[in-house]
């Protein structure tokens, strides 16, 4: 949670440049997403700490409550879902890809908007806010959520460990006949198959919007 004077608000799915110098006078930037709306002048960032980045690991391992930062943003009016928008919403994410959709997930609670969430992630736990996506019964009844497994999953678990398919996305997702505007964020390799996994159901290529990220730069 960082406190930024003067916040002007943002929408779901939006992100910042972040930017630490160093004594040196060293910069480094990176762009993270937003994981929830504003609360007045607060703003809430998921840093996922990446071996050998480091940004990440001073944001994860060295930075204490008091430390200044430097913001630009809000920045990003593509990759975003507004309150107002015709339902429903269908949700892929990979990994840490999650955390712009989360900021969506939470935006929406109290509200009728129906939303899925096809959610990728190599094993149990790396599941990003496990306490609010697994607890059941489920924090946000407007919310059903399906959980793909890459490599290992829990214990009964029906569904073997193996990479987004296209009956993970016809399953968990809606049909294209309902019409849902489609968010998809993590990694290029992902991003690219569940969108063409969308493409290939039916769905219009012109509601399908995908967020990448990598090891140095994108939002995360």
């Amino acid at each position: 949670m960082l406190e930024v004077a003067g916040w002007p608000g943002h929408l779901a799915g939006q992100h910042v440049d972040l930017r630490l110098t160093a004594p040196d006078g060293y910069q480094a930037v990176r762009s993270y997403s937003l994981a929830a709306p504003a609360a007045g002048d607060r703003i809430e960032l998921t840093v996922q700490r990446v071996r050998g980045g480091e940004v990440s690991a001073y944001l994860t391992d060295g930075f204490a409550v008091g430390d200044a930062v430097e913001l630009r943003g809000p920045a990003g009016a593509w990759f975003v879902w507004r309150p107002a928008d015709p339902g429903p919403v269908l949700l892929v994410a990979g990994g840490a890809g999650i955390v712009p959709l989360m900021a969506m997930i939470r935006a929406r609670r109290g509200r009728q908007t129906p939303f899925r969430l096809i959610y990728s992630v190599r094993e149990p736990a790396e599941v990003f806010y496990p306490g609010e996506l697994l607890q059941a019964p489920p924090v946000d009844r407007g919310l059903e959520a399906a959980f793909v497994y890459t490599r290992s999953a829990p214990p009964g678990f029906a569904r073997a460990p193996a990479r987004l398919a296209a009956a993970d996305v016809a399953d968990g997702g809606w049909p294209a006949a309902a019409e849902p505007s489609c968010f998809v964020c993590g990694p290029t390799g992902f991003v690219e198959r569940a969108a063409d996994l969308l493409v290939e159901l039916g769905h219009d290529p012109r509601r399908v919007k995908t967020e990448r990220f990598g090891p140095t730069g994108g939002a995360t």
